[in-house]
């Protein structure tokens, strides 16, 4: 029975990089697979999904307009796919997690997310609320903060490393916007 993992985490935990390995070992046997990530991380890359430590690879973008089942649907049952892997899936809607979900229950598609739990200000995203609602399996990620406890949280920087406590939720960035903390240094980096 196909089912609908959320692997999450914080920044710099390796989540693409893990997607991408994920990936690579379906590929390996013979397995067609379907990679998506969201349209609006479009930081230069080679190719639209890409990981830290330089891996990298093809995929289709999904926007909030996006139907997933719609998409996948029709292309496996003309040629099956054997999993399906979503980079970023903070940024799903929460319908399109719905959609992943009957991929999985009627299509017999397992489905792999990848994303953030929460923003830079500790608020969930609508994918991952989501996510963490109705996936058959939830499997954390570990990210490290500098004081050698598990990161949990995303610190949103400017450019002189001071912490950003309002604006909107998406900001695109990497290392040069966000810093993966703890929450007690999470915590002390808002204070100011």
């Amino acid at each position: 029975m196909a089912k609908l993992y959320f692997y999450y985490a914080s920044m710099n935990a390796g989540k693409s990089t893990q997607l991408l390995q994920a990936d690579f070992n379906y590929r390996e046997r013979g397995m067609t697979t379907m990679l998506w990530t969201a349209a609006l991380d479009h930081r230069g890359a080679d190719k639209p999904i890409h990981s830290r430590i330089g891996l990298q690879a093809d995929a289709h973008l999904y926007d909030p307009g996006t139907d997933l089942w719609d998409a996948v649907a029709p292309h496996h049952a003309v040629s099956p796919v054997a999993c399906m892997l979503i980079d970023e899936a903070q940024f799903l809607t929460a319908a399109q997690v719905w959609q992943c979900a009957r991929l999985a229950d009627e299509a017999g598609v397992p489905v792999l997310c990848y994303g953030l739990r929460t923003d830079f200000q500790g608020e969930l995203f609508e994918g991952s609320a989501a996510l963490l609602g109705i996936a058959d399996a939830l499997i954390e990620l570990k990210a490290v903060c500098h004081c050698g406890r598990k990161a949990t949280m995303n610190l949103r920087i400017d450019a002189r490393g001071n912490a950003i406590r309002e604006g909107e939720q998406t900001e695109i960035g990497g290392n040069d916007r966000y810093i993966a903390l703890c929450r007690r240094h999470f915590v002390e980096a808002n204070r100011g």
